[in-house]
């Protein structure tokens, strides 16, 4: 490993010829000659199976919802630095029969202008991070209060409510439930029984210190009393685009019209998961789609990874998959978790599989046409432990997502679908606000 380079002092080159001996090896040797072989390979080494969707009979879903979320760093000039994280958080709504007028490549502003409008809602906020402090108190209290409320005050609270509807399973009117357990943000004892149900605020059994049910998420697990991480940033924006997400279906789920949330497709940017302490949130969520099957009311949603090592496995078998000429039918496969650990991950047996403890979501790549092909998450409810499952039909209202995704495809991205693309767009701090024009702002405030 060699010394990175300094202020005054040059950086040191690494050793290319340390370890030539090693080629002395007929292993090696072997190895080298292989790697370099020209022979290109003319079918799958995975053997993926794909079947080919038929789209007759089958419905594309009327309506799309889309999230996504952005959070940007900003330091001040001033040494030390004052650095604060400001996050972004939009959902999107698109009316199929609209979003099918425009040109996906080169969609008409007008015509975009129309089909946005009225149709997005966005969610803000912005934390303390380093050398920076309210003066109500530490930056650990300041985090959790922010958290609370920001999820209180916006849109009259209707992100705390889909929060305590996860948090308390109260898709079922029966529900009794607590919340998840997690550890006290004060004493950092474990709260193992949880909050009483639909609570939103306790004193901990033990140092009677004030616990909010926002803490459940346990954002103050990644940060210290005076500082934070910028992961609580990228934390809090993944936490949002499920809130936001699940508002939709929560609204939809209780309307008088019971089909409406099954003719919706709702998509979030990134793969299905929660991860770290985040993933307490999991066992909820799958239980909410185990109850969408016994419901016979299948909710259709659906995470677009775009990159990523299972976007870099499909991207290398794709070629050998149909379709190979336009016009023949989308392919498609749910990887199981035996494929997952063999071909993706590249791992032995483990005592927790891939996705056991974070996944909602199982993983399903499809091929559209010669040059486009996607990976997508889509649940199954509880989490299945046979090493051959999933099978394409677990996937919940897998033939619907199926018949729809044609009709949302962007040209403009490898891989892309039209609302996530729009979704971004709104959902973007690199361009909306700028980021020189945060880092202004936050410049004149400290003066």
């Amino acid at each position: 490993m060699s010394f990175d380079k300094g202020l005054r002092l040059p950086g040191q080159s690494a050793s290319k010829l340390g370890h030539l001996s090693v080629i002395q090896s007929d292993w090696v040797r072997s190895l080298i000659e292989d790697f370099e072989s020209p022979e290109l390979l003319t079918s799958d080494p995975s053997a993926t199976t794909w079947a080919a969707f038929d789209a007759n009979g089958v419905m594309p879903l009327r309506n799309v919802w889309a999230t996504d979320g952005s959070f940007v760093v900003v330091q001040t000039e001033q040494k030390p630095p004052k650095e604060v994280a400001f996050v972004k958080a939009a959902l999107l709504m698109l009316d199929q029969t609209k979003l099918d007028a425009l040109d996906k490549e080169h969609p008409h502003p007008l015509l975009l202008r129309e089909v946005l409008t009225g149709s997005g809602i966005q969610h803000a906020t912005v934390f303390p991070l380093r050398n920076v402090r309210t003066s109500m108190g530490s930056n650990l209290l300041a985090v959790r209060n922010i958290v609370r409320e920001s999820l209180k005050v916006d849109e009259n609270g209707a992100f705390y409510d889909t929060l305590k509807w996860l948090a308390y399973r109260k898709w079922d009117p029966a529900s009794t439930a607590r919340s998840p357990g997690f550890a006290c943000p004060c004493c950092g004892e474990e709260i193992k029984e949880g909050l009483p149900h639909d609570a939103d605020e306790v004193s901990c059994l033990h140092c009677d210190g004030e616990v909010f049910l926002s803490d459940v998420w346990g954002f103050h697990l990644e940060m210290d009393e005076d500082s934070a991480p910028d992961s609580v940033a990228s934390a809090y924006m993944l936490v949002m685009e499920h809130l936001m997400l699940f508002t939709a279906i929560r609204l939809m789920w209780h309307h008088t019209d019971k089909q409406l949330v099954s003719d919706t497709l709702f998509i979030k940017d990134g793969p299905l998961m929660l991860r770290s302490q985040y993933s307490k949130m999991v066992p909820n969520i799958r239980a909410f789609f185990e109850y969408v099957k016994q419901k016979d009311r299948p909710v259709h949603v659906i995470g677009l990874e775009k990159s990523g090592k299972f976007r870099e496995h499909l991207t290398s078998i794709a070629r050998f998959a149909s379709p190979q000429e336009r016009g023949e039918p989308m392919s498609y496969v749910a990887l199981s978790h035996a494929y997952v650990r063999r071909e993706v991950s590249r791992s032995p047996e483990l005592a927790n599989p891939y996705g056991l403890r974070t996944n909602w979501g199982e993983k399903l790549y499809v091929k559209v046409d010669p040059g486009l092909h996607m990976v997508l998450n889509v649940p199954v409810g509880e989490y299945q432990d046979d090493v051959n499952k999933p099978e394409s039909a677990d996937l919940i209202g897998l033939q619907r997502i199926l018949a729809t995704i044609p009709g949302i495809i962007s040209h403009s991205y490898e891989g892309a679908l039209y609302p996530v693309a729009l979704a971004d767009g709104i959902a973007s701090m690199s361009s909306y606000p700028s980021a020189a024009i945060l880092q202004k702002f936050v410049s004149e405030q400290s003066k």
